[in-house]
């Protein structure tokens, strides 16, 4: 049996979750935890038994009354069939096994029970990733892992249906912050408990030349109006546990009518 490699230093991100709380910058997570909220009020169904599975309680406190809150630890602590929906908040980038967390997902879901997934997108951090990149190889002439792989919202709507669930969506929100400078942005993603927690990242602090050139290349590539942009995409995944309730697909050539029928026109036979 092949072992899942290993992506993420699980004492490191505690430590960096645990420090961020000291002074706290979580307003994405509190965009994830507004728009699961849009979606839920756009859902003409009432949930009763909700579990959130997140790195930051705090956020979802008053959201969702009586939820069940759960930290995003490898095994989830959930109950096979004793939710209606399940809410994962920004937290399957730092997850070694994504998949596997979807599958725990809805193993914890009832029948027709709603999972709403919310991930950071391949489009997130961007620029610190390219900048930060250049700066190592102009001073120290190599590259380490610095920002967690984030993955596309194709690769994410894929693992919805590895996962088992029905009527799978996938949509993506691009949000665009504006900092001083580079520095500053890392300072926000360390009250945010986003600092480099890879498995494999060097084991000692970056040097202050690296961090300095870093701000330097982001200014000179991306500044504008004293200004440096940071992109952060949040993916929203929606499925629901399979239901004999549900709507399903009809087989291939079982259908009454003709497409030109219902269109009102003209339908031509094509030569060879």
């Amino acid at each position: 049996m092949t072992e899942t490699p290993r992506l993420t230093d699980r004492t490191a991100l505690d430590r960096n979750r645990a420090r961020a709380l000291r002074d706290p910058a979580l307003f994405l997570h509190e965009a994830a935890r507004d728009e699961a909220e849009d979606r839920l009020a756009m859902v003409n169904k009432t949930f009763t038994d909700a579990a959130v599975v997140t790195p930051f309680p705090q956020v979802w406190q008053g959201c969702l009354p009586g939820a069940r809150i759960v930290p995003d630890t490898e095994v989830l602590d959930l109950t096979e069939g004793a939710h209606d929906l399940v809410i994962h908040a920004l937290g399957l980038h730092w997850a070694d096994d994504p998949v596997g967390q979807l599958i725990q997902c809805r193993r914890a879901l009832r029948p027709d029970g709603l999972l709403i997934a919310l991930s950071f997108g391949g489009q997130t951090l961007s620029e610190l990733r390219s900048v930060l990149g250049q700066a190592e190889i102009d001073i120290t002439g190599g590259l380490s892992p610095r920002v967690a792989p984030m993955a596309e919202i194709r690769d994410l709507g894929a693992l919805l249906q590895r996962a088992g669930m029905a009527l799978p969506v996938a949509d993506s929100a691009p949000l665009t912050v504006t900092y001083a400078s580079a520095l500053h942005l890392m300072r926000d993603l360390r009250a945010m408990g986003e600092t480099n927690a890879l498995y494999a990242r060097l084991r000692r602090p970056t040097r202050r030349a690296v961090l300095l050139r870093a701000a330097e290349l982001y200014d000179q590539t991306y500044g504008q109006d004293g200004r440096i942009p940071a992109t952060f995409e949040i993916i929203t995944l929606t499925g629901w546990a399979p239901d004999a309730s549900q709507p399903q697909p009809l087989r291939p050539g079982s259908a009454a009518h003709r497409l030109a029928e219902a269109l009102g026109t003209q339908e031509n036979t094509l030569k060879d």
